[in-house]
């Protein structure tokens, strides 16, 4: 019998995906609307609900996912005084690579007076994923952010591990100008034995953080106080008028669950839909 003939590195790359969105608000009367949006390749975006002073934008990435070599660019601007919440439509899913790094580039700009709530689904990595990620986020000195990003090291119910793979995430967050917070997180090789080291995950297979400008130890005690209804462990800091709350848990249903508490304290009552449906 013959073998299949080899697939070459052309015919993969003849196959990537590409995507681009952009996307500015502006607030008017006291209610956010959409300015400007250009959608390329994969990526789109939707606003389903009822004009508001907040506006609710849901991404949705109609690929399905991202493999090696696929590189995707979001770029949110939000205009003076404008409200918006940006989340997705699903967990965006990072699937096995051959080879290249599969890159995800955020650039978030929110003007003087406005706030951006910038809560997607996890993003879930499978076994020998590779993704680079950068965060860069521009703050008028008066703005106000709330970020969160979870990372989901396979799906435990579907008997998933990710043993081998690669992860940088970069994130640069300035305020008036300055830089305001730098970290990068940095996992390749045996994924796996370094998570369930217990000076680096203790064991957990689902990571989150939650960045909130501005901020003080008022919420810090808000969110510790809720300790007794995490199912996984999470610590949370202010410093420099912002907030940093880090949180790990055995498996996506347990960090999405605490992800959600956390948020009651946050945010109230006003989560995205899509969170809570």
């Amino acid at each position: 019998m013959t073998p299949p003939p080899a697939v070459s590195n052309d015919s993969f790359a003849a196959n990537r995906s590409f995507g681009r969105l952009a996307l500015a608000v502006k607030a008017t009367n006291g209610i956010t609307r959409r300015a400007h949006v250009r959608e390329e390749g994969p990526l789109r975006v939707r606003c389903p609900g009822a004009p508001s002073a907040e506006l609710e934008a849901v991404i949705v990435n109609t690929a399905g996912g991202v493999a090696g070599g696929d590189s995707l660019a979001v770029d949110v601007s939000v205009g003076p005084a404008a409200r918006l919440l940006v989340t997705t439509a699903a967990a965006e899913k990072i699937y096995r690579s051959l080879e290249p790094n599969a890159t995800i580039e955020l650039n978030l700009k929110v003007e003087a007076g406005a706030s951006l709530a910038w809560l997607p689904h996890e993003t879930i990595l499978f076994d020998r994923a590779r993704l680079a990620r950068s965060v860069h986020v521009v703050l008028a000195p008066d703005a106000t952010l709330l970020f969160a990003e979870a990372v989901v090291f396979g799906r435990l119910g579907m008997g998933e591990t990710v043993r081998h793979g690669f992860l940088s995430d970069k994130w640069r967050v300035y305020r008036g100008g300055r830089i305001l917070h730098a970290e990068a997180l940095r996992l390749e090789g045996e994924i796996a034995c370094k998570l369930a080291h217990p000076a680096i995950g203790k064991g957990a297979r689902a990571i989150a953080t939650v960045l909130m400008v501005p901020a003080d130890e008022t919420l810090v005690a808000g969110a510790r106080a809720l300790s007794p209804l995490f199912r996984g462990e999470v610590g949370a800091s202010a410093w420099k008028g912002m907030m940093v709350i880090r949180l790990c848990a055995g498996d996506g249903a347990a960090l999405h669950h605490d992800l959600i508490t956390v948020m009651g304290v946050l945010r109230g009552l006003s989560l995205p839909r899509l969170w809570v449906n």
